[in-house]
């Protein structure tokens, strides 16, 4: 442990006055490298990394007594202490922030661009935003040494109707020495499209930042925008928000079991989990108007109650998953041939869990118990019964067991919120702030903690928002797993993971 507690190091800061819940403060070089070698020490974990012009911020989360806080370098000079050259989960952020702000990270061990591929008709858009006065150099991909060692170039364009992303294989043989991943081909320059927003228009943006978790964006985001502007939200609007949550959760995890399965050549699982999931898209679309719960969680509230028809509708959907689904836990357990594939493969060092704070059936699937409904908490989850499945084996075998376990967990949940669902208003009407407030969120998606950070003007607009996907501390984790597996098992690992291209590349 850090021989100074988290709270103690901020507190040497300026504190930022209406940052709300958790706070921010503007720190000196000396404070921002204690937080580095803190990080470095495994004292805390790296929640998010992100710039503004003139500005780097860091938010950190203390696990031991549930600190969680930003801290804001001013970076009159345009550069920063590198937090990568000390902490690797940092290093991708880092990048981006010089591809997006223009700040650049001194010492950083990897000043390669991340999302700037060179195609963009600006350099820096989220800083000086000029136009490109140079021809960007080819990508330099990492060099490997060895012998009777040959690459495998895949993507970005793939086999099937998927996102683009590159992997560069460095193979001997069939056994994979190194993976290099290239990612940032679906930019869409979302952090830009922010700027300036109404909260409506915001809303909108941040639920179709990765398209499968909308409910857990379109979350973040409320809250966010609720705790700026100190907006008390009506207590059906939480259990409905809840409800969305675990119906997405529900879908995404049914649809992955088949996924995986299908990549180890087990196409009959594929079918049976994707009836499910479609019985959960369409219970979604009775219950809220929406197959996949798109803009029915905005700031205040929800836009769509549930009617009488639409618990029964729910309730039939629960009890015909508990009937289908038990038979196909035990087809996949029953499958030596599947579990040939599954198990052992894929292996993350839970060490390496730890290191980048990975969450979701990643990082619980390799010990780490942190969920965001519980270890930092938010309404209705404080006053529902619900367990953090957790395991030790963490291959692509126990992320599947990881995700059956969830799903159980999930069933059980919206039994309970249908059960006790309070009455009343859906939705308030936010304050208007009168003046710049800003706030962070952090919710549990389907694949970990989304942090939201949010700044808004005087007027309600927005002046600038970061959403950090899971995603960015699990891609790199892909890397880790597939080496020492042979080639065609990484359709299986990477399927395991199911990284978001979209939530990752903004």
């Amino acid at each position: 442990m850090h021989a100074q507690s988290l709270q103690a190091i901020l507190d040497a800061g300026q504190p930022v006055a209406a940052h709300r819940p958790w706070p921010r403060f503007v720190v000196t070089p000396d404070i921002w490298n204690t937080l580095i070698e803190g990080l470095a020490d495994s004292a805390w974990t790296l929640l998010g990394l992100w710039g503004e012009l003139g500005l780097v911020h860091l938010a950190v989360h203390e696990e031991g007594s549930g600190m969680l806080g930003v801290a804001s370098l001013p970076c009159p000079a345009g550069c920063f202490p590198s937090v990568g050259r000390r902490h690797p989960p940092a290093q991708r952020l880092e990048r981006t922030i010089a591809d997006l702000v223009g700040l650049q990270p001194v010492d950083a061990p990897d000043i390669r661009p991340w999302l700037d591929h060179g195609r963009w008709p600006v350099r820096y858009p989220l800083g000086a935003a000029t136009a490109p006065t140079t021809t960007m150099p080819p990508y330099r991909f990492l060099a490997v040494e060895g012998e009777s060692l040959h690459q495998i170039p895949v993507g970005p364009v793939h086999a099937g109707i998927i996102e683009p992303g590159h992997f560069r294989f460095t193979a001997n043989g069939e056994a994979v020495a190194r993976l290099e991943q290239r990612l940032g081909y679906v930019h869409k320059g979302i952090e830009s499209l922010l700027n300036g927003a109404t909260l409506e228009r915001a809303a909108r943006l941040v639920g179709r930042v990765s398209g499968d978790s909308t409910v857990a964006y379109a979350l973040a985001f409320a809250r966010a925008a609720e705790a700026a502007t100190e907006t008390e939200v009506p207590a059906r609007a939480h259990w409905l928000r809840a409800l969305m949550a675990e119906l997405e959760r529900l879908a995404n995890h049914c649809g992955d079991i088949g996924a995986i399965c299908n990549d180890a050549a087990f196409a009959l699982m594929l079918a049976h989990c994707a009836v499910l999931r479609e019985q959960i898209l369409r219970a979604s679309a009775a219950g809220f108007g929406h197959r996949l719960l798109m803009d029915r969680v905005v700031p205040g509230g929800v836009a769509a109650d549930l009617s009488v028809e639409g618990v029964s509708v729910l309730q039939s959907l629960v009890a015909e998953i508990r009937r289908q689904f038990p038979a196909l836990v035990t087809l996949y357990d029953n499958t030596a041939s599947l579990q040939d594939r599954t198990a052992k493969t894929g292996f993350v060092k839970p060490t390496l869990i730890r290191q980048f704070g990975c969450g979701g059936y990643v990082g619980r699937a390799g010990g780490r118990a942190f969920d965001a409904r519980r270890t930092l908490g938010y309404p209705p989850y404080d006053v529902l019964k619900f367990e953090i499945p957790l395991r030790t084996d963490s291959d692509v075998n126990g992320r599947v067991w990881l995700r059956i376990c969830e799903v159980e967990q999930s069933l059980s949940l919206i039994e309970q919120i249908l059960q006790k669902l309070p009455s009343g208003p859906v939705r308030v009407a936010l304050k208007t702030p009168g003046q710049p407030c800003e706030s962070l969120a952090l919710v549990e998606g389907f694949r970990g903690d989304i942090l939201l950070w949010l700044r808004l003007n005087g007027d309600g607009t927005v002046a600038r928002c970061h959403p950090r996907d899971p995603s960015w501390f699990q891609w790199p984790l892909l890397e880790a797993a597939i080496e020492g597996n042979i080639v065609a098992d990484f359709p299986l690992c990477n399927k395991s993971f199911n990284g978001s291209y979209s939530g990752h590349d903004l």
